[in-house]
């Protein structure tokens, strides 16, 4: 059963890039006390999250904080120095904030895994995203195909703020 609208964040495990490397950071410490806008993506590199996905967070950053977003944020099943990249790929460096979640543990414990290993991509994360007011999730969108950018964009998240 995946996560809802009303439950709390599971704790787990995920990495963000810092000086010295990939540093873990538990999700329940880094969303207590603030709102967040979480959206995932099923891989760094990929069409539409490449050329959608997160260009529509980092041109929609600014109206999110303007709206009460204290933080937005990336996450993949991405080692954290794929996601460094992904993150100067697209401009998106002190923009949003990249969480690794290499071994899927944060995403299995949400309840949306993706099996990729047809196309040879494993286990990812669904699309989807998700407002996060301290650990609780207050909305949440996932995508019906996550070849797809339909309900997880910037611009329907904001039409929820």
């Amino acid at each position: 059963m995946s996560i809802a609208k009303g439950d709390r964040i599971p704790d787990a495990t995920v990495f963000i890039m810092g000086e010295d490397g990939p540093q873990p950071v538990r999700t329940s410490e880094f969303l207590a006390g603030r709102k967040v806008a979480l959206f995932a993506i099923p891989g760094a590199f990929t069409p539409t999250c490449q050329a959608q996905h997160i260009p529509s967070y980092v041109n929609n950053a600014e109206v999110l904080k303007a709206k009460g977003i204290d933080e937005v944020v990336c996450m993949a099943v991405n080692d954290p120095f794929v996601l460094a990249a992904q993150a100067a790929a697209t401009n998106a460096e002190g923009v949003l904030t990249f969480l690794s979640d290499g071994n899927a543990e944060f995403t299995k414990a949400l309840g949306l895994e993706l099996d990729g290993s047809g196309i040879g991509l494993g286990t990812r994360s669904q699309r989807f995203a998700m407002i996060v007011n301290d650990g609780v999730v207050e909305e949440i969108f996932v995508e019906p195909d996550p070849s797809q950018m339909t309900v997880s964009s910037a611009e329907s998240l904001l039409q929820h703020l």
